[in-house]
C-alpha cells in the first residue's frame, strides 16, 4: 500500500479555466463513487431520506464524498473532492430503510459547506474539468484483459454499460473501485486528474502482485 502511495501525484486545472459551481447536498460515506460507477446504498437516517426523497422529487444530484474524519450516523468531515451522484434506483422494501442505486457523475472539489436546518451538510462545489477522452496508450493494454474478465465476472448490474475500453479514464475508474485496497488509496487515485498517470500507478500496482499477464 505504501508503494501504491507513493505514486501520486496532483494535477489542477490550469490557469484563467472556467470555474463552474454548484450548491449541493453531501452525503459522507466511507466509501468511493467514481464517475461512471454505480454504489449500493442503504439510506435509513430521516435527513438522508428527506434528501433521497427532495432529489428524487427535483431530479437533481447529491454529492458523495469519502469521510476524512467522524462518522457515517453522526457528523463527518469529508475530503474536499467527491462525485456528483443521481438516484439511478431505489426500492423501499419495509418502511424506513430506502435502498437506492447512486450512479456517479461528475468530480467536483468543495469550496465551502455547512450544516443546514436539518443537520445535513450542504455545500458549493465547483465542478472539476475532466480531460478529453484518450485510448488507452500500447504500453498501457496490459490492463484490459483484466478489465474485460472483471466486467465479465461481475456483470452489467455492477459495470453499467456502455463499456468504454477505449477511454483510459473509464478503464482506470473501473480497475479502481474494484480493487481489495484501502479507501484512502482510491481517492487519491479519484483526485487525479490524469487518466494516463492514473493507468500508470495502477498497472505499477499490479504488476508488483503478478497480477497481471
Amino acid at each position: 500500500m505504501g508503494k501504491l502511495m507513493g505514486w501520486f501525484d496532483f494535477t489542477r486545472a490550469p490557469a484563467g479555466a472556467a470555474v463552474e459551481t454548484m450548491h449541493l447536498p453531501l452525503l459522507p460515506l466511507n466509501a468511493v463513487l467514481f464517475p461512471g460507477g454505480l454504489l449500493a446504498l442503504k439510506i435509513f437516517e430521516q435527513r438522508y431520506l428527506d434528501m433521497a426523497a427532495d432529489c428524487l422529487k427535483e431530479a437533481k444530484p447529491f454529492g458523495i464524498c469519502l469521510i476524512a474524519s467522524g462518522s457515517e450516523t453522526g457528523s463527518a468531515t469529508p475530503h474536499p473532492v467527491g462525485t456528483l451522484a443521481t438516484i439511478a434506483s431505489w426500492e423501499m422494501e419495509q418502511l424506513g430503510i430506502l435502498l437506492i442505486s447512486a450512479n456517479g457523475g461528475r468530480r467536483f472539489r468543495i469550496i465551502e459547506s455547512q450544516v443546514g436546518p436539518a443537520n445535513l451538510l450542504e455545500a458549493t462545489v465547483e465542478l472539476l474539468t475532466e480531460p478529453k477522452p484518450v485510448t488507452p496508450p500500447p504500453e498501457r493494454r496490459r490492463l484490459l484483459p483484466l478489465l474485460r474478465r472483471i466486467v465479465g465476472d461481475l456483470g452489467p448490474k455492477r459495470i453499467p454499460e456502455p463499456h468504454r475500453f477505449d477511454d483510459a479514464a473509464w478503464v482506470g475508474y473501473r480497475i479502481t473501485e474494484v480493487l481489495p485496497i484501502q479507501n484512502l488509496a482510491k481517492q487519491k487515485l479519484l483526485e487525479l486528474d490524469d487518466p494516463l498517470a492514473r493507468l500508470q500507478i495502477l498497472e505499477t500496482y499490479l504488476d508488483q502482485r503478478k497480477l497481471l499477464g
